[in-house]
């Protein structure tokens, strides 16, 4: 029995399966699974929720899709039999339902967390403050996952998705509260990585406007990261006047329109991927193209959104000058 036959057999068993599942089941390289699965007559493979703009160094223009080919496979797709499409589309639901309630508990977490730091900070943080929170990623797409990885800065297991927030403040808003600001976040980006209930990662970084303005001249790989992500998040908490401002600066510099141009060549760079890596030789392509396969850094667009940054654990900030 060959591979696309005993998978087949297994599907017919169990009813439809994630690529991940799969990969659990099968002693098989993930690309060589993927391969079978697709070129089947006898299966079919549905995915689910949305693929977005990720940027990448490792690919021409920058612009390649998120989830990643294999993520796709793995996470965000459901595999069953070409005869039974119903199974598969009702698998795919349930999936798709899971992710976006993930995604819901995550941010409802972010957001008690950010109100416990206003309440922590006082007067300090009073109404008329410029200051918003702004949540992006794999949340905002409903996309957030809960498998079980491991935190890169102490090898710890978190769930799934991290969260991601920048923090952007006004030009005027004194250095002391942004101090405290940043200690209060880095405070809870602890307790919740290490609280074994919570075991979640979050990543972050606060910045002034003058910073904004400055990463949207879009003239550089790390401002162009900077750009993706205020452009994707969502409004998590604090200035409506504020947040508003930064989405209405997005427009103002032609930074939508550079980045839709930018999902645009995602789209056709992941389809060519696909299509060479469906009939790609598994030995030559794991030689020379497993980059289009397989995801890019998970914490590469925070470390590149120059701030008072905390991603991946790693707590760096840079003088003060270079920052406000």
């Amino acid at each position: 029995m060959n591979l696309e036959e005993a998978i087949v057999a297994y599907i017919r068993q169990r009813g439809p399966v994630t690529g991940l599942e799969l990969r659990e089941s099968f002693d098989d390289d993930s690309l060589v699974l993927w391969q079978t699965c697709l070129r089947s007559d006898a299966l079919v493979t549905q995915r689910v929720g949305t693929r977005y703009l990720r940027l990448d160094r490792r690919v021409d223009g920058y612009a390649r899709l998120s989830p990643s080919i294999l993520r796709a496979f793995l996470s965000y797709s459901v595999t069953g039999l070409a005869a039974d499409p119903d199974a598969v589309a009702g698998r795919a639901r349930e999936l798709a339902s899971h992710f976006a309630a993930v995604s819901q508990a995550k941010s409802d977490l972010a957001l008690s967390i950010v109100t416990e730091i206003r309440q922590q900070l006082g007067s300090l943080w009073d109404d008329a403050l410029p200051v918003c929170v702004i949540i992006a990623g794999d949340i905002v797409y409903d996309m957030a996952h809960d498998v079980p990885r491991p935190e890169q800065s102490t090898g710890e297991l978190v769930k799934g998705s991290d969260i991601d927030l920048v923090v952007v403040v006004g030009d005027d808003v004194p250095d002391e509260f942004i101090a405290q600001l940043d200690h209060a976040i880095y405070g809870q980006k602890y307790i919740t990585l290490t609280s074994p209930h919570l075991r979640e990662e979050i990543d972050y970084v606060i910045k002034r406007m003058s910073k904004v303005r400055e990463q949207l001249q879009f003239d550089s790989f790390r401002h162009m990261v900077a750009c993706k992500i205020l452009e994707e998040g969502h409004l998590l908490y604090g200035s409506d006047a504020l947040y508003a401002a930064i989405k209405a600066l997005l427009e103002e510099y032609g930074v939508t329109r550079k980045l839709d141009e930018l999902r645009k060549h995602a789209e056709r760079f992941g389809s060519n991927a696909e299509e060479y890596l469906l009939h790609a030789d598994p030995a030559h392509a794991r030689s020379e193209s497993l980059h289009l396969f397989y995801p890019s850094e998970e914490t590469e667009e925070f470390e590149y959104d120059a701030g008072w940054s905390h991603a991946a654990g790693a707590r760096s900030r840079r003088a003060t000058a270079h920052l406000l």
